[in-house]
């Protein structure tokens, strides 16, 4: 099930997902969707584009959707790529973000960083799924 959400939110419209799934754009649409899926409230499809069935995320699905209960709104604006790296069988690409959130209270947060993404190279997996861009990690500081 976990699967086939992340298909089809990879599957959704976004432009840079047409130039192919192991592009560049490919990976910054994959941080753009993710956030879209944590702005309606699609927890479980936020949490299936983490490496490894979310399990990238450090955390269960039961504590990565707690820790956006009290987010009422989610905004993200990705910068170009950088720093992609090939290894035998993985790739790896750096997309800068500035996140931003307004809490349910009202409050707005603003947070600044980067979301390491990895893909396996075709041909290395039988999971077709393997080699689109997932979540690796992300460093996130809030902007004061």
């Amino acid at each position: 099930m976990r699967i086939a959400l992340a298909l089809a939110l990879l599957a959704a419209p976004v432009p840079a997902l047409a130039q192919g799934a192991d592009s560049p754009e490919a990976a910054r649409g994959v941080v753009e969707i993710y956030y879209a899926a944590i702005d309606r409230g699609n927890f479980r499809g936020a949490y299936a584009l983490w490496s490894d069935g979310g399990k990238a995320s450090g955390k269960s699905y039961a504590s990565f959707r707690q820790g956006f209960a009290a987010t009422a709104r989610t905004r993200v604006v990705t910068g170009t790529p950088r720093d992609a790296d090939a290894g035998m069988s993985q790739r790896w690409i750096t997309v800068p973000v500035d996140v931003y959130a307004t809490l349910k209270n009202g409050t707005r947060q603003h947070f600044r960083g980067s979301y390491t993404l990895r893909r396996v190279v075709a041909g290395v997996s039988d999971n077709p799924v393997d080699t689109r861009w997932h979540l690796a990690r992300a460093k996130l500081v809030a902007v004061r």
